[in-house]
C-alpha cells in the first residue's frame, strides 16, 4: 500500500516535472503494462497478443466518443467492456495450450484481429484510423493535454488499485499458486482453468481502460494501436520493471519512454541506442529494475537508521 501511495504522489506531478504528453504515455503504457503483468507475473501466462484488447479498447471509446458525443469516461466504460468480452473467448481457447503455445495462439488472434480491422474501413478507416475523437467531460475543458491528464487519472488510479486488489486478494494467491504449480493447485480442488480464465478477462479489461484512454487522449485510434509489436513492448516493460511486482510496469514504461524520449533528439538511430541499454539492464538486473530499487531503498533506510541509533548513542 506504501507503493501505491508513492506512485499516487509520482503521478500526480509527473507533467510538472515533464511535457504533459509523455506523462500522459507514461502512465498509461504503464497501466497496460501492469494488465501484462497480471497475467505474466501473476499467472505465469506470457501472452503476445495483449495488443488487441488494448486497440479493441481505443477503437470502442474512440468510435463511441465520436459518434455519440459521449463523455470520455463513458466511451472508456465501453472500451472496457469490449475489451473483456472479447478477451473470454480468446481465454477460453488460449488458456488450454501452455507455454509457447499458449503465446502464439494469443499472438494468432490478435493479428486475426489486426487485419478485421483493417478491413472495415467504413467503420474504423482502414490505415487512416479513427481521427477526430472528442475529449468531452461535461462542464470541463480538456483542450490542454494537461487537463486531460489530470481528468482521466482517476480512472487510472481506479486501475490500479483494482490489479493491486485481484493480486491481493484469495483470487490472486491462488492464481499464483496455479503459475507455481498448476497440478497441485487442481490436487487441493481449484478449478485452474476458470481462475486462468477468469485473470484473462480482468487482464484484457484493464488493458482495454488504458487503450480506451489512450486513443481519446491523442484524438486518434490506429493500426498501431493493435500492432503485434504494441504487445511486445508491454512484455518488455514488465519483464524490464519486474515480473510479478505490479508496481515494476510503471518503471519499465517510464525508463523506455523517457530513453525513447531523449535519444530521438540526439540520434538518427534511437531504437538501436535503447535497444542496447535495454538489454544491459536486463542482463545486470535478472528480477527487473523494480525489486532492485526495493532493495536498494530498504537497505539504504536500514542503515540510515543504524546511523542515528549509532549518534544518539
Amino acid at each position: 500500500m506504501a507503493l501505491l501511495v508513492v506512485g499516487i504522489g509520482i503521478a500526480l506531478v509527473l507533467p510538472r516535472v515533464l511535457y504533459s504528453a509523455l506523462a500522459l504515455r507514461i502512465v498509461l503504457w504503464a497501466l497496460f503494462a501492469v494488465s501484462v503483468d497480471l497475467l505474466l507475473g501473476y499467472g505465469g501466462m506470457l501472452s503476445f497478443g495483449h495488443a488487441a484488447f488494448w486497440g479493441a479498447g481505443g477503437y470502442a471509446a474512440a468510435l463511441l466518443a465520436k459518434a455519440y458525443q459521449l463523455p470520455f469516461p463513458l466511451a472508456a466504460l465501453g472500451g472496457i467492456a469490449v475489451a473483456m468480452a472479447l478477451a473470454a473467448p480468446i481465454g477460453y481457447l488460449a488458456i488450454r495450450r501452455r507455454g509457447i503455445y499458449f503465446a502464439m495462439v494469443t499472438l494468432a488472434f490478435a493479428q486475426m484481429l489486426f487485419y478485421v480491422v483493417n478491413e472495415l474501413r467504413d467503420l474504423t478507416g482502414g490505415e487512416n484510423g479513427v481521427q477526430g475523437v472528442p475529449k468531452i467531460l461535461p462542464g470541463i475543458s480538456l483542450g490542454r493535454t494537461s487537463d486531460f491528464y489530470y481528468a482521466a487519472l482517476p480512472l487510472v488510479l481506479i486501475g490500479f488499485f483494482v490489479a493491486y486488489r485481484i493480486v491481493h486478494s484469495p483470487f490472486g494467491h491462488v492464481l499464483v499458486s496455479i503459475r507455481d504449480n498448476e497440478a497441485r493447485a487442481q490436487a487441493l480442488g481449484y478449478p485452474t482453468q476458470r481462475y486462468k480464465l477468469i485473470a484473462f478477462v480482468l487482464s484484457g479489461g484493464i488493458a482495454g481502460l488504458a487503450g480506451s484512454l489512450f486513443a481519446i487522449g491523442n484524438s486518434f485510434a490506429s493500426l498501431e494501436l493493435l500492432h503485434w509489436t504494441t504487445s511486445g513492448s508491454a512484455v518488455l516493460m514488465t519483464v524490464l520493471g519486474g515480473m510479478g511486482t505490479l508496481w515494476g510496469g510503471g518503471v519499465g514504461a517510464a525508463i523506455v519512454l523517457l530513453l525513447e524520449d531523449s535519444l530521438s533528439s540526439v540520434t538518427e538511430a534511437p531504437g538501436i541506442v535503447t535497444g542496447a541499454i535495454l538489454i544491459a539492464i536486463v542482463l545486470g538486473f535478472r528480477r527487473g529494475l523494480a525489486p532492485a530499487l526495493q532493495t536498494a531503498a530498504v537497505l539504504a533506510w536500514a542503515r540510515l537508521r543504524a546511523m542515528r541509533a549509532a549518534r544518539e548513542a
